[in-house]
């Protein structure tokens, strides 16, 4: 099993550091284009503009998330929101990130893994608050009306994870796995509207 969850984070980490650098050359590309006056803003360009960010910022994400990373790399805590901002940015979804102090690579991938699972709940939005204190996550998410699949929060307190995940729902197969490598037991509690992970 751990052999193959290195597998799939080498895989991952290929795949989103494959895609940066194209996506990085055409917003660099937009930007010359804008900075020649001959040259008038059209809809249409800031539409791609608006679209290469988002990649761009979605790909940072997943580096994270589903990626590897160096033995001992921390992650500060601006690099964190940032990072979150710009994947949230234009959605209803907001994100607080609490911690201040810079924190293990692996404990900002549990971070974002959950705030993914938290996503899928709350397709309507509300807010979602990542605290640390020290020792894990206390991870809550409150909105007017929650879509939480009960089979999926349940099965994050199983060390395998739920069964039966689809592609878009993968992060609540790795976030147990992850979580079991790290000796952090998973609690979930499932309200109306509010849910909270503690990793």
């Amino acid at each position: 099993m751990q052999s193959n969850l290195d597998l799939a984070a080498l895989i991952g980490s290929r795949i989103c550091h494959d895609l940066i650098s194209p996506i990085g050359a055409i917003g660099n590309g937009l930007e010359l284009l804008a900075m020649d006056g001959m040259r008038p803003a059209t809809p249409e360009m800031a539409l791609i503009s608006e679209s290469c960010e988002n990649a761009s910022a979605r790909i940072r994400l997943f580096r994270v998330a589903f990626g590897t990373g160096g033995e001992g790399q921390m992650i500060s805590a601006a690099e964190a929101r940032a990072t979150l901002g710009g994947y949230l940015q234009g959605g209803r979804l907001e994100a607080r990130w609490e911690p201040v102090q810079d924190l293990p690579r692996r404990d900002v991938q549990l971070a974002f893994l959950a705030l993914m699972c938290f996503e899928t709940a709350m397709p309507l939005g509300g807010v979602v608050q990542l605290a640390h204190d020290g020792a894990g996550w206390t991870i809550t998410g409150q909105a007017a009306r929650l879509r939480a699949d009960p089979a999926l929060w349940q099965g994050l307190a199983l060390p395998r994870g739920p069964d039966g995940v689809t592609p878009a729902q993968v992060q609540f197969a790795l976030l147990p796995i992850l979580a079991a490598d790290l000796g952090r037991p998973i609690a979930v509690e499932l309200g109306e509207d509010r849910l909270v992970l503690r990793i």
